[in-house]
């Protein structure tokens, strides 16, 4: 409706030069507001395949407060062994504003390896898989297992270990004394800065990231 009445009032409005100027910059501006109002794609937008082979994009998490993705392989005995502290983690935070996904970056685990592993460790969190590592560079994580924490406009505010119960290979403590995914879950949850915005990882090498 704006549009036709600028031009219904040509014939007064352009009688001069810097009218014709800034009838033409107004036009502009609203083509703009107006593109701009058909395009509701986030500007972080990424499209990773899931288990059914559908394009999703872990972005647009409706009403989240943390996006939290955690590297595994099926074939990694340290990233294996977090599975138990994986599923806490989910069961903790889930609930509370956090959205989890699961990610495959290795290029020759096949759907159906991955399937059988996420079924044989009870897997709940929703997974993605990452051959092409669109994922593990925006997250600039190396190994599996390690965690990358964005926040719902993409920042990455955090990527590491999931806690220090690795000190280095062959090095296992009894248990974890520091739980650093778990404290920066918090501390979003809390409104609070995250303390260490990243750690080091142990685990197994990611091909083709180092």
């Amino acid at each position: 409706m704006a549009i036709q009445k600028l031009f219904r009032t040509r014939d007064v409005v352009l009688s001069t030069a810097p009218a014709r100027g800034f009838v033409l910059a107004m036009l502009a501006i609203l083509a703009m507001l107006l593109i701009g109002c058909g395009d509701r794609r986030s500007p972080n937008q990424l499209r990773i395949s899931d288990l059914n082979g559908e394009r999703v994009d872990p972005f647009q998490a409706i009403d989240a407060k943390a996006i939290v993705f955690i590297f595994v392989s099926t074939d990694c005995p340290i990233s294996n062994r977090y599975a138990p502290e994986v599923r806490r983690l989910n069961s903790d935070f889930a609930t509370k504003g956090v959205k989890f996904w699961l990610v495959y970056p290795n290029r020759d685990e096949s759907l159906a390896a991955i399937r059988k592993h996420t079924t044989e460790y009870e897997f709940p969190l929703k997974v993605l898989r990452d051959p092409d590592h669109l994922l593990v560079r925006k997250a600039m994580v190396h190994v599996t297992p390690e965690a990358a924490v964005f926040l719902p406009n993409g920042r990455l505010i955090y990527h590491g270990r999931i806690d220090n119960w690795y000190a280095d290979f062959g090095k296992q403590r009894p248990a974890a004394t520091e739980r650093d995914l778990e404290e920066v879950m918090k501390a979003v949850l809390a409104g609070k800065a995250v303390r260490r915005a990243t750690t080091p990882a142990i685990g197994c090498s990611i091909p083709n990231t180092q």
